[in-house]
């Protein structure tokens, strides 16, 4: 019932790619002084024109063909493919079924929205830099040669690597900015429940409770481990809204009647709450991904996407 892990595609980030190319680690992602050619967010108009990079091809007279069109930032098929090559080959070679296809697509879509708003809050990234970074993978992988198999073997060129990992340092970025907005203490709550799998047995229970019989002496027949205490939380942690939204409603020591979710029948008691404590890692986690996911979908909403493969 309770989320209990980031699911990050990371941001939700899918992939044995966006993995080695992000990396994760802060430490990665500072910026500093930049020490040759520099990216730079394109100047505020109507229309976004795609963003630079370090290794920007040339115009050519033949444009390459595109996967997707992130408000004027073009990706193209090539490197769409490249994705879908790396992503069946970390299933063992599977065919991808047309879900898993929209997956890959989906996230090259939200790190090109990520990078576009990184370029635009002041991010930059040198020639300089992004060699530094892939000497790190390269060192981390096995040396240049390595590197160098692990690009041919997925479809990249060295110019479409780097295209695409200076679009995935930048969505990171991007992303760190958002995370870290999420404040470290909340309004919680402390609650334990009763989880039954039928109705009929979930509302004998509650005439129970209703006679005063004792919450938790009824909890520990249910679950003699947990004695059904669920921690601390705050808002937006619990996996069913419908559930929280009751929770946070009862005073302390009141229980609720019972409630239907997918997970069963929830009869649930209040035991504490306070209106600003600290987090748990896996509260805050949780809050951050919310954080990457509502941005997502904001932005995605007010974004021009141009589809250009079926």
């Amino acid at each position: 019932m309770i989320r209990l892990q980031f699911y990050i595609k990371g941001l939700l980030w899918l992939g044995v790619m966006f993995a080695l190319l992000s990396g994760c680690r802060r430490s990665d992602l500072t910026v500093t002084a930049p020490s040759t050619t520099v990216v730079t967010a394109p100047p505020a108009q109507a229309e976004q024109t795609p963003l630079a990079s370090p290794t920007q091809p040339e115009p050519t007279a033949t444009p390459l063909p595109l996967a997707v069109k992130v408000n004027g930032l073009e990706i193209t098929l090539a490197e769409y493919e490249a994705e879908l090559t790396q992503f069946s080959a970390a299933r063992g070679g599977a065919e991808l079924s047309a879900e898993e296809k929209q997956l890959v697509l989906d996230n090259l879509i939200e790190q090109a929205l990520l990078a576009q708003a990184a370029f635009q809050q002041g991010y930059s990234l040198s020639d300089a830099q992004l060699d530094e970074r892939i000497a790190q993978l390269s060192a981390q992988i096995g040396g240049a040669e390595a590197l160098s198999s692990w690009k041919q073997a997925n479809g990249y060129t060295d110019q479409s690597f780097r295209l695409a990992l200076a679009r995935s340092m930048a969505a990171a970025w991007m992303r760190d900015q958002i995370i870290a907005q999420v404040p470290r203490t909340a309004e919680q709550v402390h609650a334990r429940q009763i989880l039954l799998y039928n109705s009929e047995e979930a509302d004998q229970v509650y005439s129970l409770l209703q006679a005063g019989n004792d919450f938790g002496n009824l909890a520990a027949k249910y679950d003699p481990v947990t004695r059904g205490d669920l921690g601390w939380f705050p808002r937006g942690y619990l996996a069913d809204p419908k559930l929280e939204e009751v929770i946070f409603g009862l005073q302390v020591e009141a229980f609720s009647p019972v409630i239907e979710t997918l997970a069963g029948y929830h009869i649930v008691q209040l035991l504490e709450r306070e209106a600003q404590r600290l987090l748990s890692p896996e509260a805050l986690l949780q809050l951050q991904i919310q954080a990457v996911q509502d941005w997502l979908e904001e932005h995605r909403s007010q974004s021009q996407i141009e589809l250009f493969i079926p």
